[in-house]
């Protein structure tokens, strides 16, 4: 089966300032996409200032992840990751569902559901029944539901009807906070999603890794660098399509833009980086992090 192939050059920079030296701990890094049968990395370059004692591992979910330690004390950290990805457009964006799971509700099979487990569970209280509440509006009254429409009305509606409000500081908000506000990030509509469907018996992750935003690629000689973010969206396993991608933040089924880096049960098992650092208490001033994606070529 041929496809269509985008190469993508990511670099993210993350940078910490402090006002007087501080030393470090260790830090988790996951930066390394996720290879797979439509995404390979083709290159990846770890750079940290000050120097550092790097060592990859894999976490429970099998992301790659760089256990970097700072070596010496220093006012500012500064850790630079750089890629080069294929990322293969889908011949097949359409879900291609099992006969089963065509309608809603469908059930997984016994070996699904062992491997599913910890994904079908939801791991955020709805003592009222508000969250699940919400979630059945997507299901139809005056007929069968499609599993397909279902996801795809979620999808829809999340983009829609909530704002998108950008957050200095880390974490995610609870799925009852961001129905309760109405705005959240990228991460925060994932999890509302995840959570949903879990409340409905379908398994979800969480996803974190790079948008790459094709308006920004205007084609100026080839060459123009496209701005890019840290992005998060959540994959729901559907039998015989497997995990499918929701972005519910651009309203996205799929897409050759999005760039998996983590896969996780919860948002805080897939944050880009945490660590920690000895000083002295009002010594930290602040981060930046910067992502760049810039398309390069593509090819069959």
């Amino acid at each position: 089966m041929s496809a269509m192939f985008v190469q993508y050059d990511i670099t993210h920079t993350t940078c910490y300032r402090y006002s007087v030296p501080v030393t470090f701990g260790e830090h988790r890094v996951m930066f390394r996409p996720r290879d797979s049968h439509d995404q390979r990395v083709l290159a990846t370059d770890l750079q940290v200032s000050p120097d550092a004692a790097v060592r990859m591992i894999q976490d429970p979910h099998s992301n790659s992840v760089a256990l970097v330690t700072p070596l010496g004390a220093a006012t500012e950290l500064k850790i630079i990751c750089s890629f080069t990805i294929e990322h293969a457009r889908s011949l097949y964006p359409e879900l291609q569902l099992s006969p089963s799971a065509l309608i809603f509700p469908f059930a997984y099979s016994v070996e699904e559901r062992f491997d599913l487990e910890h994904y079908m569970r939801p791991h955020y209280d709805d003592p009222e029944g508000v969250l699940t509440h919400w979630a059945r509006q997507f299901m139809r009254t005056d007929g069968p539901t499609g599993t397909r429409d279902l996801l795809l009305n979620m999808n829809q509606f999340i983009r829609r009807h909530f704002g998108y409000a950008e957050r200095e500081q880390e974490g995610t908000q609870t799925p009852l906070q961001t129905l309760r506000i109405g705005t959240g990030t990228c991460r925060d509509f994932a999890l509302l999603m995840m959570e949903a469907i879990r409340r409905l018996g379908i398994a979800a992750r969480f996803v974190s890794g790079y948008l790459y935003d094709q308006a920004l690629d205007s084609g100026n000689d080839g060459d123009t660098v496209g701005a890019g973010t840290t992005h998060a969206w959540l994959q729901a396993y559907l039998p015989g399509a497997g995990w499918v991608t929701f972005d519910p933040t651009n309203n996205l089924l799929g897409g050759s833009q999005l760039i998996r880096v983590g896969v996780a049960r919860d948002p805080s098992q897939a944050s880009p980086i945490s660590g920690h650092w000895f000083g002295a208490d009002n010594a930290f001033q602040g981060m930046t992090a910067t992502v760049q994606v810039r398309r390069v070529a593509s090819g069959g």
